[in-house]
């Protein structure tokens, strides 16, 4: 006796695939929604995690312009920073002439002005601005030189000119004399 196709669901693997019937209205497992975004856009907690890196993205380039600001400050030119310490007036004192090494060097301030003075040989004085005419740099007293220790140029004590590496001139001079005990401005 042939069988009628059934309106009813049945457990039985002999069904035919015609009859069968398709679960669609059973909610998903609890928790199986959860992490899955809205098709319509970001969660909520999605949109605060992105207004927080964005505003630590802001702070940090607001912080960076203001350390390369800082990194920007204008120094003088070699020629200007000699000039400014030059016009400090004659008679002032740069250093005691015993602080001066025969055959070195001693570094100085004068007028807020970073200045080397050089005793090349007992009694024989000479100043020089103490930035590098490369690249600005502070040179410092060296042995028997003066070194710029950002790019190794180097210096000669008694006119400063140029003995290597990739400075293009001399440092400029700052006239300068022996008065009793100490070194001044001429």
């Amino acid at each position: 006796m042939p069988t009628s196709p059934s309106t009813s669901p049945s457990t039985s693997p002999s069904t035919s695939p015609s009859t069968r019937s398709t679960v669609t209205d059973v909610p998903p497992a609890r928790g199986a929604l959860e992490g899955a975004a809205c098709a319509c856009g970001p969660t909520r907690r999605q949109l605060l995690r992105g207004t927080g890196a964005a505003a630590g993205a802001i702070a940090g380039a607001i912080a960076g312009a203001g350390v390369l600001a800082a990194c920007a400050e204008q120094k003088p030119t070699p020629q200007e920073a000699a000039s400014s310490a030059s016009e400090e007036g004659a008679g002032t004192v740069v250093v005691a002439l015993a602080d001066v090494p025969v055959g070195g060097a001693v570094a100085a301030k004068v007028g807020g002005q970073d200045v080397l003075v050089t005793q090349p040989t007992q009694g024989e004085v000479h100043a020089f601005s103490a930035i590098c005419t490369h690249a600005g740099c502070t040179v410092a007293p060296g042995e028997g030189e003066l070194l710029c220790p950002c790019h190794q140029s180097r210096y000669a004590l008694t006119d400063a000119a140029v003995l290597g590496g990739p400075a293009p001139e001399p440092l400029p001079a700052i006239q300068v004399e022996v008065s009793g005990d100490d070194v001044v401005l001429a």
